[in-house]
């Protein structure tokens, strides 16, 4: 099965690019934030390189031309960065994705990354790597322990963005499918995300202003 892999940023596309199963697997870069179609007209969408160069990339087509039969990749597969910047790229392809491409969706062949967000380190090797999610402060100290070997003791690597590994590691944590962690996303998922960009770019001031008091108090800034 074929993969293309939408990567955030030059640098980790060129780990990408370098590291990746060749024979099936290819590479999309984003450089800089991908286009917000909550707000761009029809003739902007179709003047943005990015979005042309992943229709063009699926062999889909557009619009009323969309066939999803004949798509050359049955995973797309969206790898940001595990931070804000990240979060809200990936939001922005799955708005789009949601809502000119919604057959591929509907087909499952949309995905999202899991890279790590550390690296559990002795000496200069990596043991093991933790991915991000609620137990990871949890699943961090765990790790530390296990490797704690008398007064030696490991180090921490934070992972702030893809560019920060080298192709080897790239591979290894996400991108390899012996090894890799990947979510598919449904139609839900990425119409719960069309909702909340909805609600957040919009232009209606109340709702925005109101999910923003409500998930405050939950949210991390990664600066």
């Amino acid at each position: 099965m074929n993969e293309l892999f939408i990567v955030e940023g030059d640098s980790a596309g060129g780990s990408a690019k370098s590291g990746r199963d060749r024979e099936h697997q290819a590479i999309l870069p984003i450089r800089g934030k991908i286009l917000n179609v909550e707000k761009a007209s029809m003739d902007k969408i179709l003047a943005n390189e990015e979005i042309r160069s992943l229709f063009t990339a699926m062999g889909t087509g557009f619009g009323a031309e969309f066939d999803v039969s004949k798509a050359r990749y049955h995973k797309l597969v969206i790898m940001t960065d595990a931070d804000v910047d990240g979060a809200h790229i990936r939001t922005l392809l799955l708005t789009l994705i949601y809502r000119f491409m919604r057959p591929v969706l509907e087909a499952g062949y949309v995905y999202i990354a899991q890279p790590p967000i550390y690296g559990v380190k002795v000496g200069s090797e990596i043991k093991e790597y933790i991915q991000p999610g609620a137990n990871q402060e949890i699943e961090l100290q765990e790790a530390m322990a296990r490797h704690s070997v008398g007064r030696s003791k490991p180090t921490v690597q934070r992972y702030k963005g893809l560019g920060e590994m080298d192709d080897h590691q790239l591979w290894e944590t996400t991108m390899d499918p012996e090894n890799r962690l990947m979510a598919r996303v449904s139609v839900d998922d990425a119409a719960e995300a069309d909702k909340i960009f909805d609600m957040l770019m919009g232009d209606r001031v109340e709702p925005r202003r109101e999910f923003i008091e409500e998930n405050a108090v939950y949210s991390t800034l990664d600066i």
